[in-house]
């Protein structure tokens, strides 16, 4: 840039010396014309160089600022470090244990497995009882006897008036067929363990030996057990009778039709929890 700059005072100064001897009109002329242009030549330069200075002190700001930004960055970096070179010694005994937790998490998942194995194997179970029962019973009988099978377990819930006469705890004859039935697919499922439970609505009763509904749904459950016992051979030790009274009502007592429904004998068949207590005493031990 400065050897063009030189080039132009030159000829500038070669043009005024031309000027200063004798010349033609048209040398003069052209003269004039090339001072004309050197001329802005030269202002055309200088607003070049100008730029250029603005743009090489930019340049210099922003390199000052990269290179304080490098200098924060490294001192981060070595802050980062030596934090994670810290941590890495505390947490060193905690890398050890990992593999432990490992094992830990395993053994569970083996022990979650084994729950849900048993669960399922539950679930089929009592689907195959609730058919195979439902499949037994007559249209008539199925009006008055519910079965389903809720959380794990299957209800199979009878009609009052189909098993004892009001205020009695004595069996019907003709709920005898019934019962049998029932009986059977109890003894078919021998790993299920058999629950009785009478049920009545709020109407105190009025009996000479019979205190109060607790009484009679108690001797209601107590009748049935002993007739799955006595009369079609169920194994006592799976048996057992229990008396709720009216206070586990299904529906409204207000009305005669809730009475009826709350007025109930339910036999409720379990797994035995045998293979889930088993399962239990084998949880993983997680104190250790």
């Amino acid at each position: 840039m400065k050897p063009r700059i030189i080039a132009i005072i030159a000829g500038s100064a070669l043009l005024a010396g031309s000027l200063g001897g004798c010349v033609s009109k048209k040398k003069y002329s052209e003269l004039e014309t090339l001072h004309r242009q050197m001329s802005q030549d030269y202002t055309t330069l200088q607003t070049a160089h100008r730029q250029a200075q603005t743009k090489a002190q930019t340049l210099q700001a922003l390199l000052d600022e990269a290179r304080r930004n490098n200098a924060d960055l490294k001192a981060s970096y070595n802050a980062l470090q030596n934090s994670l070179d810290k941590s890495i010694l505390q947490n060193t005994q905690g890398n050890v244990n990992i593999s432990k937790l490992v094992d830990e998490i395993n053994a569970s998942n083996k022990y979650i497995k084994q729950l849900v194995q048993a669960k399922s194997k539950s679930d089929s179970l009592n689907l195959a009882l609730t058919a195979n029962l439902t499949r037994t019973l007559s249209g008539n009988e199925l009006d008055e006897v519910n079965v389903r099978v809720l959380k794990g377990v299957v209800y199979i819930s009878l009609a009052d008036n189909m098993l004892f006469k009001s205020g009695s705890y004595q069996v019907n004859q003709r709920a005898m067929q019934t019962l049998s039935k029932i009986a059977k697919i109890i003894k078919d499922y021998r790993d299920y363990d058999v629950l009785v439970e009478g049920n009545t609505d709020n109407v105190p009763i009025s009996r000479t030996n019979i205190r109060n509904n607790w009484d009679l749904s108690t001797l209601r459950a107590s009748s049935i057990v002993q007739v799955l016992q006595n009369d079609f051979g169920v194994d006592p030790s799976r048996l057992t009778a229990a008396g709720r009274g009216e206070y586990n009502p299904i529906a409204d007592n207000t009305g005669e039709l809730g009475r009826q429904r709350n007025r109930r004998t339910e036999i409720i068949i379990t797994p035995k929890l045998d293979q889930f207590l088993d399962l239990i005493d084998k949880a993983p031990d997680t104190d250790k």
